[in-house]
């Protein structure tokens, strides 16, 4: 499979990793296979109050067997000497509204990755209004930026000027860039609740959504079990939301993503593979940082880069056996990771079930465990 074309940045000492274990798809699986309709209703627009009381559905993928649960309940099917792998990306407030400085006009910008020190590959609206060239002014001139080049992706290249810390400024001035099936305007309490309590390192622009669950004293109550709680490394971008838009899912196009998985998670994680012990992953993106780095033999491998990394039926798990995640956009690459974990006919099954039993849908909805 190829890694269309994508570029590193500029100075980075980053490699994009891919595997490429996967099988071919059907040849007549078509993305069409992969919808489903959604009552408008059951998207959740806001959190619940208390994270561990969102519905989690339990979903067998040898038997078949679905089962309905709140989600602190998950401690009934972890077991000690178990891994439970988090992803400690921090989501930052990354949407800025500014005024061109020509005409004072306002521009909307999108930050999606650091290419290097101070130059960003950004999203813009109007599109239109923003060349090469053009200078925006952020709150009051306390952030500059200036467009250097248009990107592939419709984007553009801005290089900041600032006074002190870029991040610090950021989260004064910046919104939550929440989903766009989320259809209310960013509010202060989203800064805390579209973040996970294990959050550490900045670099996400969207949420590792199925983190959202667990409180601390969940997390407490697993590691008293025996469980490993093992955090890993993956910035999630705005590609999670992107649809699927082609009738061949093997030519869709996955944004690239920064991962990280350090020394010691890559020896905990096989030394729980070795002894036969189950990899719980939280959310996708902890799944494809997780099978990005795995080896032949089924191992983990120390290692750091971009991935854009495509899981879809027949792809040959190796290191994940379980997954905690929230119910997925239709046509949607997430769908098509864990219909390749649990197939594609039990996944539609279990999401009809949530349909009609009222489950909340994305990324302040339920979640689903499949075992």
């Amino acid at each position: 499979m190829s890694l269309h074309n994508y570029r590193k940045p500029e100075g980075s000492p980053y490699v994009l990793c891919r595997q490429t274990r996967m099988s071919a798809l059907p040849k007549l699986m078509k993305i069409k296979d992969y919808d489903f309709h959604l009552p408008k209703e059951l998207i959740a627009q806001y959190p619940l109050e208390q994270r561990d009381k969102s519905r989690l559905m339990v979903v067998h993928k040898d038997s078949g067997e679905i089962e309905h649960k709140i989600f602190y309940q998950i401690l009934d099917y972890l077991k000690p000497g178990d891994g439970l792998v988090i992803n400690k990306t921090k989501v930052f407030p990354a949407r800025l509204y500014g005024k061109n400085e020509k005409n004072n006009s306002e521009i909307e910008i999108l930050l999606l990755r650091e290419k290097e020190k101070d130059i960003w590959d950004v999203l813009v609206r109007p599109g239109r209004e923003v060349s090469v060239g053009t200078k925006i002014i952020f709150n009051e001139d306390k952030l500059r930026g200036e467009v250097l080049d248009k990107i592939p992706s419709g984007g553009r290249s801005v290089k900041f000027f600032y006074d002190g810390d870029f991040f610090e400024i950021i989260n004064q001035i910046g919104v939550i860039p929440l989903p766009p099936y989320i259809d209310r305007r960013p509010e202060p309490e989203d800064k805390i609740t579209y973040q996970t309590v294990f959050a550490e390192k900045i670099g996400a622009v969207a949420g590792p959504t199925a983190g959202f669950h667990f409180t601390q004293t969940l997390l407490d109550e697993i590691s008293n079990k025996g469980v490993q709680i093992i955090p890993i490394l993956l910035h999630v971008g705005l590609g999670t939301f992107r649809p699927i838009k082609v009738d061949d899912p093997k030519k869709h196009r996955m944004e690239p993503e920064y991962y990280e998985i350090g020394e010691d998670a890559a020896s905990k994680i096989n030394k729980i593979k070795k002894e036969n012990k189950k990899i719980v992953a939280v959310g996708t993106s902890t799944v494809r940082a997780l099978e990005t780095c795995a080896n032949e033999e089924g191992l983990l491998e120390e290692k750091s880069g971009w991935t854009d990394m495509f899981i879809y039926p027949l792809y040959d798990y190796k290191i994940v056996d379980a997954i905690i995640t929230n119910f997925h956009l239709p046509k949607s690459t997430l769908l098509l990771l864990v219909s390749a974990f649990a197939g594609r006919e039990l996944i539609l099954k279990a999401y009809s079930f949530a349909i009609e039993k009222q489950y909340r849908f994305y990324s302040y909805g339920d979640a689903m465990l499949l075992i």
